[in-house]
């Protein structure tokens, strides 16, 4: 109530100053000071938690490398970068797809000759006087 006699009297609120940009407050002189200490709590607070989650993920890790141990994996940056490098050294100067390998036999016609000798035999005797002509 008697913010409102104030205000109606023509003594206005007590920030109407500021707001018109007369008395500006006056700066402390340990303000410095103290933002400073407030950076430096700021970056060790920061510090600290970096630390934390280091440690954690050092344990992480830890953990991770005795299963890998423990089960004969490989570590996934080393597996793919094996696979990477196996896929790029057939196609290095290969502007198309690599050729697929063909299996030792396929296509001699050694082998064509004795596989046809192998069905021969089960087929009936008329069928086989048949095929050989």
């Amino acid at each position: 109530m008697n913010f409102v006699m104030k205000a109606a009297m023509g003594g206005g609120p007590p920030d109407v100053g500021k707001m018109l940009g007369g008395e500006e407050k006056e700066e402390d002189p340990d303000a410095a000071k103290k933002e400073e200490e407030r950076q430096e709590a700021l970056r060790q607070q920061e510090e600290e938690r970096k630390a934390k989650y280091a440690k954690m993920e050092a344990e992480r890790e830890g953990m991770r490398q005795g299963i890998r141990d423990k089960y004969g994996l490989k570590k996934r940056e080393e597996a793919e970068a094996e696979a990477a490098a196996a896929a790029e050294e057939p196609a290095e100067g290969s502007l198309t797809r690599p050729k697929k390998a063909v299996p030792a036999g396929c296509g001699d016609e050694e082998e064509e000759e004795s596989i046809m000798d192998q069905v021969m035999k089960y087929l009936p005797g008329p069928l086989q006087d048949m095929l050989k002509k």
